[in-house]
């Protein structure tokens, strides 16, 4: 349990360590375990693209080949918590209420509500929304034929984009890598954006 402790804070305050040590492989499994095995909830993936694109940028790692890797773990995560919901159905939700909260899943429906297998594909831009999409979209028996060509499309998009980001700020930025903490907070407090939005939206609509 202390060796968890320890990574998930090595993740979250210096991930570009994490990424030089961990490789093309590591970074690619840490994000297929962020929807894969549920493990989202803790998993900072935006974080940790953002620092996987920084290291790339300094010669450390070749981004196009990261960017691949990262595709294709992402799209196999969604797959596998989709198949997850769609063999345990909605006790799998219900099993962990520590690790899966019952407010997270509540976000959840209702952004899913909402947007239908759209959501598939902008879930991956929002933290924790994306580690329990694609297990509703099993639990609710959506179509994988359906399910599948959005898991793509969000995989390609959202990985590659969060690695290029941390890229580009890495070559343009000098010594970029020393304000790596603010920054990928910043991208952290960026993907929350939409549920600090709905939740004044919802509370100014009840006071009225």
């Amino acid at each position: 349990m202390g060796h968890m402790l320890h990574f998930l804070q090595e993740l979250v305050f210096n991930p570009a360590a994490v990424v030089t040590a961990a490789g093309y492989l590591g970074v690619s499994l840490i994000i297929f375990a962020e929807t894969g095995i549920l493990l989202g909830i803790f998993l900072p993936g935006d974080s940790l693209l953002f620092a996987a694109g920084l290291v790339a940028s300094q010669g450390v790692l070749d981004p196009v080949a990261l960017a691949a890797l990262v595709a294709l773990a992402a799209i196999a995560g969604d797959a596998t918590g989709y198949w997850i919901g769609r063999a345990g159905g909605e006790a799998v939700l219900g099993r962990y209420p520590r690790l899966i909260k019952p407010e997270h899943i509540e976000r959840t429906e209702q952004f899913y509500a909402r947007w239908g297998a759209r959501a598939v594909v902008l879930a991956r831009f929002v933290p924790i929304v994306r580690t329990i999409v694609p297990v509703l979209a099993g639990v609710g028996r959506m179509r994988y034929d359906r399910f599948f060509p959005f898991n793509v499309i969000g995989g390609i998009l959202w990985g590659p984009l969060v690695i290029a980001l941390g890229y580009f700020l890495g070559r343009s930025i000098p010594n970029a890598a020393h304000y790596l903490l603010p920054l990928s907070l910043l991208i952290v407090l960026i993907s929350f954006l939409p549920f600090f939005i709905r939740l004044v939206r919802n509370r100014r609509m009840r006071s009225s």
